[in-house]
């Protein structure tokens, strides 16, 4: 018999695909830490109520998740075989799969699966999880294991993190939402809050809004707005010239505006002491040709 709330996966070396399976578990509570097996015995795996990355079936029937077995020929590893699987039980919402999957699970799976392309001074996810490994090659198997489950408690903490982001930035949706309806060419909020993806997901890359105001900290930014989400650094429309990489007293003079303290040198944000101020520079850069 199965033991209820176990998870299986192979010994030695991990890496992040079953380690990310395993923390997506945790997280949606289908399994307990202290049911985590690390083995290749078939004898003990037959038992886990879970089996990941190792075993050669892919079955979610049966709760056999492996992708190294030559028939099946799927982009996924492990870990985005649990979280389809998790979409697919209704254990998460399919915004929530979406979410996971492009911010995080599908390049796991591009790493494992050897697709995914690595640059030159960027470190995937993936990269940080194998840095848990030990770092002499002849570690003993007690070592490899205390490795396995800091890498799986660094991972869970992450995933916790991602969920609560885009809770919040689901419970702020309503408020990005009310201020796209009043058209315009600026989202003036009130608040801080996270805005651009609520605001792409709304629709954004046709509305007319090109620049979003609201407070930081104490003082209040001027931001322009990007023509799509994948364009992040860029804006619709940048800000004066003449105000690039300027601060204080020298960026209040150049634009007439008392309350200056910083632009940016890509001319996509600006901060201001009060909301009048960036209220002031919206003005004007709206005017700009």
């Amino acid at each position: 018999m199965r033991i209820p709330r176990s998870f299986g996966t192979h010994d030695g070396s991990f890496h992040a695909d079953e380690v990310t399976a395993c923390s997506l578990l945790l997280l949606f509570d289908r399994i307990d830490r202290n049911q985590i097996q690390r083995t290749r015995d078939p004898k003990v795996l037959e038992r886990c109520d879970y089996v990941c990355d190792v075993g050669g079936v892919y079955d979610p029937s049966q709760r056999r998740f492996d992708h190294h077995q030559v028939d099946y020929q799927g982009p996924l590893s492990s870990a985005g075989m649990i979280l389809l699987y998790l979409k697919d039980q209704g254990s998460i919402p399919p915004h929530f799969y979406d979410f996971f999957n492009k911010s995080l699970v599908s390049g796991v799976d591009a790493h494992d699966n050897g697709v995914a392309r690595l640059e030159p001074g960027t470190t995937s996810f993936s990269q940080v999880v194998s840095n848990f490994l030990p770092i002499e090659y002849e570690a003993s198997e007690e070592e490899m294991q205390a490795a396995f489950f800091q890498a799986v408690d660094f991972t869970l903490g992450h995933l916790k993190r991602m969920q609560e982001r885009h809770n919040y930035t689901l419970d702020c949706r309503s408020t990005v939402q009310k201020k796209m309806a009043e058209g315009g060419q600026v989202l003036l909020f009130d608040g801080p809050i996270p805005w651009i993806d609520n605001f792409f997901d709304l629709g954004g890359e046709v509305h007319p809004a090109q620049f979003v105001i609201m407070p930081a900290g104490d003082q209040w930014k001027l931001r322009g707005i990007p023509p799509n989400l994948a364009s992040r650094m860029q804006v619709r429309k940048p800000l004066p010239q003449k105000w690039a990489g300027l601060r204080d007293e020298e960026l209040s003079q150049v634009s007439g505006i008392p309350g200056g303290i910083f632009c940016h040198k890509g001319r996509f944000i600006s901060i201001w002491k009060t909301k009048e101020d960036a209220l002031k520079a919206l003005h004007i850069a709206l005017q700009k040709e």
